[in-house]
């Protein structure tokens, strides 16, 4: 079982103290040979994964910052990220893991849905919040999670729903994702992938919920072809 090399850390930690192109071509060959390693342990995830669900593709996200509409110049991200996306329409929900010194955390959910998946959503829980209430209060994922991630919220209600609707506090979110931090320790721990792997498997009773609400019309008619 793959490993998070501590090297990894002491490049980001370096590179955020010498974040120019001219110490990045320096040190290319170190940056290089840790994702190497770090590209074997998120290749392991994805196989641990596809033992009880089905990963249609990795995705690393690149180290260079898309700087064009950014105050920040900078040209590099100091933490390395990786997603790991379902297989098939019918499987929604989407695993994210980031690495970076005393930052690591691992997440997943549904983060900026398209507007239609968005107002489903919302519609849902307008109609019944009974069922997501349950999974986010299952005594693993309340510990784990504590609840949806609250950054993205619109102030009061969306256009179209009542603010004082009993389940305005989940209709209001404009994302629907959890996470979870790790230590620094916890990350270079010989264990630390099975940590992330449970995390993910936390998450399967929520996805197949939604999946379930996004692939059906309100009155539970299936939108994918037979």
């Amino acid at each position: 079982m793959s490993t998070i090399p501590k090297s990894s850390f002491e490049f980001l930690k370096n590179l955020k103290k010498n974040n120019h192109k001219d110490w990045m071509t320096e040190n290319k060959k170190e940056y290089q040979r840790n994702e190497k390693l770090l590209k074997i342990f998120y290749a392991e995830v994805a196989e641990r994964l596809n033992e009880k669900d089905e990963i249609e593709k990795t995705k690393v996200f690149r180290i260079n910052r898309d700087i064009r509409f950014s105050k920040d110049k900078t040209p590099y991200n100091v933490h390395r990220s990786v997603s790991f996306s379902r297989s098939g329409a019918h499987r929604r929900g989407g695993y994210y893991l980031r690495l970076e010194p005393g930052n690591s955390l691992m997440a997943g959910g549904f983060f900026g849905p398209q507007p239609a998946d968005l107002l489903r959503i919302r519609k849902e829980f307008e109609m019944d919040d009974q069922e997501i209430r349950d999974i986010l209060s299952k005594p693993d994922f309340k510990k784990v999670f504590g609840g949806f991630n609250e950054e993205y919220q619109v102030k009061t209600a969306p256009k179209g729903f009542s603010k004082d609707h009993p389940a305005i506090d989940l209709i209001k979110n404009k994302s629907f994702f959890v996470q979870h931090s790790f230590t620094d320790d916890e990350v270079f721990a010989s264990d630390f992938m099975d940590k992330v792997v449970f995390h993910y498997e936390l998450l399967r009773p929520y996805f197949d919920y939604m999946s379930d609400v996004l692939t059906t019309d309100l009155n539970g008619v299936s939108l994918l072809d037979d």
